[in-house]
């Protein structure tokens, strides 16, 4: 099949590499605002370059990745699903949510198909865990314990329009307890401080948060984020039950050194960058993709999904900044 790809930075080209090597995959067509990066995959991986959104869709291609900027999302996601052609695109699926609401009940009913970018559920310790739930292997869940630490900020102009750590990093592991427990969050308790980079607080952000969601079965998740950690890039969750206790991420390259005599775990070089922690998953997410273009499967991560995510985010900013508790059916009718 034909693939195009909109947007050729970091997770673009990184796109690109992965699905020049698809089976399923025979060529790709590149645009980027800015010419050079599409040039520069293109050289790279291979592919047609063409020099905007409209010349790409009109190309013959048979879906498209959306790996521009976030506040190109909506309209891109939107330009596909009128042309008809299936939509991968990296979360979110907007900027506000007010504006991804808009584009839930643009799509709902097309019958095109969409997949938003949450790799987590093709990581094979997210899915074993998952897998074990369904199966009752660990029973009733009582706790959920959930991370992502980053080894550095980003930069100040990320920081700026990301919207904050709930909705750029979190998120992540706000979806991932919706998939891997199959439960709906009903309310947040956010914290958050900011003891590093002194642009992030002047942003209005935090750079560290933990937050207990409850979930709606009474089970409690703990969700741990900061952008400083200076190991490596840890993501990790634990889940224990009645029966049972499982955890996704404790492996060689986990970035964690523990001080108990004689103990050697973890023994391997610490994952530092989120495309080496999941480079497995990408390649699983898109390939996943490829059989949602061939009408074989339905989208593992709809735009609902995405937006349920949004909803837990939206909640735990809140929760932040007025200090107490917020229900996700106050986000919802704000």
């Amino acid at each position: 099949m034909r693939i195009g790809i909109l947007g050729l930075g970091r997770i673009g080209a990184f796109h690109a590499e992965t699905l020049s090597g698809l089976d399923a995959v025979e060529s790709l067509v590149l645009t980027d605002p800015f010419a050079d990066a599409a040039k520069a995959a293109a050289e790279k991986f291979g592919g047609e370059v063409v020099d905007s959104p409209e010349a790409l869709l009109s190309a013959g291609v048979d879906g498209i990745v959306v790996a521009a900027a976030t506040d190109a999302h909506p309209a891109l996601i939107l330009a596909g699903v009128e042309a008809g052609i299936p939509v991968f695109c990296e979360k979110p699926v907007a900027k506000r949510m007010s504006e991804g609401v808009r584009v839930l009940e643009a799509v709902r009913d097309t019958g095109v198909p969409i997949q938003i970018g949450y790799n987590r559920r093709f990581d094979a310790g997210f899915a074993a865990a998952r897998a074990a739930v369904q199966a009752g292997e660990l029973g009733a869940l009582h706790t959920v314990r959930s991370t992502t630490l980053d080894p550095a900020p980003p930069p100040a102009a990320y920081v700026a329009v990301s919207g904050g750590i709930f909705r750029d990093c979190s998120v992540h592991d706000f979806d991932i307890i919706r998939w891997v427990t199959g439960r709906e969050v009903t309310e947040v308790y956010a914290v958050g401080g900011n003891r590093g980079a002194d642009y992030i607080k002047e942003a209005g952000d935090a750079d560290t948060t933990g937050a207990i969601l409850t979930l709606d079965d009474g089970t409690l998740a703990v969700v741990s984020n900061s952008r400083h950690n200076a190991r490596g890039y840890d993501v990790r969750m634990e889940l224990h039950g009645f029966r049972d206790s499982i955890a996704v991420g404790l492996e060689d390259k986990l970035p964690l050194r523990s001080v108990e005599p004689g103990v050697t775990f973890p023994a391997g070089t610490p994952h530092d960058f989120f495309m080496d922690r999941f480079t497995a998953a990408y390649r699983a997410e898109l390939a996943a993709f490829t059989e949602v273009v061939a009408g074989s499967r339905p989208s593992p991560c709809t735009v609902e999904d995405a937006l349920e995510a949004g909803w837990i985010a939206e909640a735990c900013t809140l929760s932040l900044h007025e200090h107490r508790p917020v229900s996700i059916a106050e986000v919802r009718g704000a």
